[in-house]
């Protein structure tokens, strides 16, 4: 499958994507048209730095699009995770001022035997080749959809997240190794880092 069509020129592929995230896929079609739709509308080309904050909702194939297309990534914190499981994305341009909320819903495209061949541990040739059609049909349907048959967008209802901070680091009074100070148990004058607090805790019950 090619796809090297976008409807941006300075913005990624599809084909692009996939290579950044290892595979073409549906879920990956899905965060792909997202990310399209969210810079469509927010920004003129990729920003710099910390421009573009985006919060999704989980943590599928689709983020990495995210990721890729928008420049948003969790080391430069205008990345946010909420363990929603849904395909719900928000995007905020500092600079304007502006956000907006994208929940991801695509139609039924296939027949239901991807979906069963998909979770088949054991799969003939020939059941991978028709998962592989299947799954091809599906992505071409999730880059030729038009954004009001794929995508629900409105004005964001929620102010963008802080901007990311550099914290302070303080050691571990257990294993001795180095944290960032908000993520330290209490109490402070005896700091725990979580995987030592987890294990104290768990010896007390």
């Amino acid at each position: 499958m090619k796809n090297n069509l976008t409807r941006d020129g300075a913005l990624p592929s599809f084909d692009e994507t996939a290579a950044f995230h290892g595979h073409a896929c549906p879920g990956l079609a899905l965060g792909y048209r997202v990310a399209l739709a969210a810079m469509r509308r927010l920004c003129a080309g990729r920003p710099d730095d910390e421009g573009l904050v985006a919060v999704v909702e989980n943590n599928a194939c689709g983020v990495d699009a995210v990721q890729f297309v928008c420049g948003c990534t969790f080391g430069k914190g205008n990345l946010v995770f909420r363990d929603h499981g849904k395909h719900v994305y928000s995007f905020f341009q500092r600079a304007a001022g502006k956000g907006i909320r994208i929940y991801a819903e695509p139609p039924e495209m296939d027949d239901g035997e991807t979906a069963v061949l998909s979770c088949k541990p054991h799969r003939t040739a020939d059941e991978e080749e028709r998962l592989r059609a299947g799954r091809a049909r599906r992505i071409d349907g999730l880059l030729s959809l038009p954004d009001s048959e794929l995508l629900h967008i409105a004005a964001a209802e929620e102010a963008p997240p802080a901007r990311a901070r550099i914290h302070a680091s303080i050691r571990c009074v257990n294993c001795g190794e180095r944290m960032m100070e908000t993520r330290a148990c209490p109490p402070l004058e005896a700091p725990l880092c979580i995987p030592c607090a987890d294990t104290v805790h768990a010896n007390l019950v």
